[in-house]
């Protein structure tokens, strides 16, 4: 199985938001000590480039993102600092889903770890997120022939509201988004499924709710990828989170997307999307998990 990382991990960020870059570093250390991949093994692929950020993000846009022209209030909404090195880090994970779409397409299954941002809407940054690098992957994959349906597969305790908007027309992506209904954001965008969760939710409702959105999408829609944002911040003590699944929980989500798909026969492009627990190695413990359960997925495709 290929794993892609995008990290360039020397930014500035405003106080107290280490643990945006902490955990990718501690994920990195867990994934080589486990065996699951060599040094070597774990792949940088280059950015995105400008025609395949320009098939989702406007071109006026991303000409700002590029030059640092946002206003106070744009950088409120996204609430990271701009800098060149922020952008640089936004452009390779763009590059790296990219990567592990057209890696899983060849293969079955692959990992970036890291992506996942999807609160990026067509023409403005929001929630952590410069650029909605799923959007962009099945944009590319799409545009490529390398498959005509994707399905966005959204697992993380969030809605994805700018995917929501960015595929509200587009007949050849589904976006699938299970969230809990008070998580941010707390304006919603319309996805093609949205499959919404009381606070508080547990392990059992979640997988049973879950169980029915797949059976929808593969009825309604029978992809032929799947981007799947396996989300950290659906753990009981995610410090972002409203959903108390416990981590045995999380493993049955993992492994009941991919049972799903390897049965379909659908590729699977596993990006880790959030993760804010209170203790970081939580988020850290809960990421390496995906990551195990995900080669195992690739040895029954």
């Amino acid at each position: 199985m290929k794993i892609f990382q995008c990290d360039i991990l020397n930014f500035p960020l405003h106080q107290g938001q280490s643990f945006l870059v902490t955990k990718y570093e501690l994920l990195s250390e867990k994934i080589l000590a486990s065996g699951l991949a060599t040094p070597d093994e774990l792949l940088s692929p280059p950015q995105a480039t400008l025609g395949e950020i320009t098939r989702v993000h406007d071109p006026e846009y991303v000409d700002r993102l590029l030059k640092g022209a946002f206003s106070a209030r744009e950088i409120r909404d996204v609430g990271l600092p701009w800098s060149p090195q922020i952008i640089e880090r936004a452009l390779r994970s763009a590059g790296a889903t990219i990567a592990a779409c057209r890696s899983a397409i060849r293969e079955g299954v692959a990992l970036h770890l890291g992506g996942g941002t999807h609160h990026a809407f067509r023409g403005r940054a929001k929630g952590f997120c410069w650029l909605n690098d799923c959007a962009i992957a099945a944009r590319a994959m799409i545009a490529e022939g390398l498959v005509r349906k994707v399905l966005i597969l959204d697992c993380d305790v969030h809605q994805g509201d700018g995917t929501a908007a960015i595929f509200r027309d587009d007949a050849d992506v589904f976006s699938l988004s299970i969230h809990g209904r008070s998580s941010y954001p707390y304006r919603k965008e319309p996805s093609d499924l949205d499959i919404v969760l009381p606070a508080g939710s547990g392990d059992a409702s979640y997988l049973e709710a879950l169980e029915q959105g797949l059976t929808v999408a593969l009825k309604g829609f029978n992809p032929e990828l799947v981007i799947y944002l396996a989300g950290a911040d659906v753990y009981a003590d995610d410090r972002f989170g409203c959903l108390a699944l416990s981590k045995e929980g999380i493993a049955l989500r993992d492994r009941l997307v991919f049972n799903v798909f390897a049965k379909a026969r659908t590729p699977v492009a596993v990006t880790l999307a959030g993760g804010y627990a209170a203790n970081i190695m939580d988020s850290v413990d809960i990421h390496l998990q995906t990551a195990r359960l995900a080669m195992e997925f690739q040895t029954h495709t």
